[in-house]
Formats: structure tokens, sequence, C-alpha cells
């Protein structure tokens, strides 16, 4: 399995698909609780039109959590020199919540590295009610481990026709994103998560072709706050209807053919919602 060693010594793994190098790149980026295997259907759907990166962000997955406090100019600092390692460019980047907001910081900080940029799960405006449920998985995880913190958000990031198709299977769902993460790490990733700079702080025009896609039935992130991302930043807009926080898993085979139509040449064709 390859990995990528960090300025400060830190592990991180990563994966790559396609070999052939005149092929676009599209790097996934992982949201919380989520690791590599969250994307490899997806990756391995967009072959041979296009090489993909899927990697575990530190905390995540198989990569080391590391001696340095999480933050997002760390997330940064490790993309960048993972993207240099591999001597990518300029690639595509899809990210889903904590990954879409990444991929927002990097477009910022490195736009002439970007080419087009997916956001799932992201949006100004936060409630009052998402704050506090994703400050009580904080706690849940500090006093009652990781698998009741991750029982308690599979209401939060998950939408009702999901849960209701999957009823049978959400024990085994859980066990799974419990048995691919570590609970010193995503109480840190937690930690970290409060002292992030505000998304609307951040909001600017990218200047590059930009789509924000939302659920319908998200209680993390609203339309209209979404909505605002794409505003502010310039870009599309598409709510998914009767889907949650998890839109990739939720709703797989809409979600490939939107962003193959968006990394693609007809993302202008492309209707404003669903």
């Amino acid at each position: 399995m390859p990995y990528f060693r960090t300025q400060d010594g830190c592990s991180l793994y990563y994966e790559t698909t396609g070999v052939e190098r005149s092929r676009p790149v599209v790097v996934f980026l992982n949201g919380t609780l989520q690791t590599t295997m969250y994307w490899k259907v997806m990756a391995s759907s967009l072959k041979p039109g296009f090489r993909t990166l899927l990697y575990d962000a530190r905390g995540q997955g198989e990569s080391e959590l590391g001696a340095i406090p999480l933050s997002l100019d760390l997330h940064l600092v490790d993309l960048t020199a993972l993207m240099r390692h591999l001597e990518l460019s300029k690639v595509n980047l899809v990210g889903l919540s904590h990954g879409a907001l990444l991929g927002y910081a990097m477009a910022r900080l490195h736009p002439q590295r970007i080419d087009r940029l997916v956001l799932c799960s992201i949006g100004t405006r936060a409630s009052i009610r998402s704050r506090l449920i994703v400050r009580s998985w904080l706690k849940i995880a500090e006093s009652g481990g990781l698998a009741a913190m991750v029982d308690a958000a599979m209401p939060h990031v998950f939408g009702e026709a999901y849960l209701a198709d999957h009823q049978k299977h959400l024990d085994r769902i859980a066990k799974t994103i419990v048995r691919r993460n570590r609970e010193a790490s995503i109480i840190a990733h937690l930690t970290a998560l409060g002292r992030y700079p505000g998304l609307r702080s951040m909001l600017q025009p990218l200047n590059l072709p930009l789509l924000v896609m939302c659920g319908a039935d998200d209680p993390l992130v609203s339309a209209n706050g979404a909505a605002e991302v794409a505003e502010k930043s310039g870009g599309r807009h598409l709510v998914v209807k009767a889907a949650g926080h998890s839109i990739p898993a939720e709703a797989p085979e809409l979600f490939l053919k939107t962003i193959r139509r968006f990394l693609g040449d007809r993302f202008s064709e492309m209707p404003e919602g669903f």
C-alpha cells in the first residue's frame, strides 16, 4: 500500500487509478468518518476518462494522526505536498463536507492548480441545531466511545429515504465505519473543527467552474446556505431530492452522472436543480 510521509513525519495513505498521464486527474476529499473506501466505486467508474487520487487525511483511515494539532491549514499543506510528490500540476477536486471545505480552501489558496471544483454538503448559515449536533458528537465520542458516536451520527448523515431503504443493514454500516476509524483521531478531528474559520468569511469569486451540491433532507446543511456558497463564488447550485448529507452514497448513480457531465465539456448544459 502506498504511503506519503509529510515533512513532519506523518504517514498518509493514498491510492491512484489510471496510468495515462495525459488524462485529467480527479482528487476525492473525504468527509468526517470517511476513508478512501468511500470513493472506490466512483473512482473506478471514472476510468478510462480520468485518473483519480484517493487519500486519507491525517487521522482518517490508514493515515497517521501525527504530532501536530489538526487544522485546516495543516490539511492544505498536506494536500499540496502530496500533489507535488505525485507530480500533479493541475487537478479537479471533489469533496464532501469536511473535504468540501478543504477543497474550497485549496481553490482560494492555489487557484492555478485547480481545474474544476465539486463541493457536496457544504454551506453557510449553519443553524443552532446543526452546530449542537456536531458538538454532541465530540462529547459522545469522549464519554461513550467511537461506536456510540457513530450510532448518534447516523440519523444526521443519511437522509430518511436511505435510512428506510437500508434499515436492515444500518448496524453493519455503523460497524464498518467504526472499524475504519480510530477514536483518538476522530476526537482530534472534531476538536479541530471548532477552531476552523467560518466558511462565510472565506467566500470569494473563484473564477473557475464550481458545482455546489446539497441534499434536500440534510439537517446539517441548508439549501440556502449551499446556494450562498455557489452564488458568492460564481458557481452552480444543485439540490438533490430525498438525499441527506451523504449524497454520493445515497444517490450514487445521479452523483456519478452529474460529476461526469460537470468534469467534462458539457457542464454549462446542466440543469439548475434535480
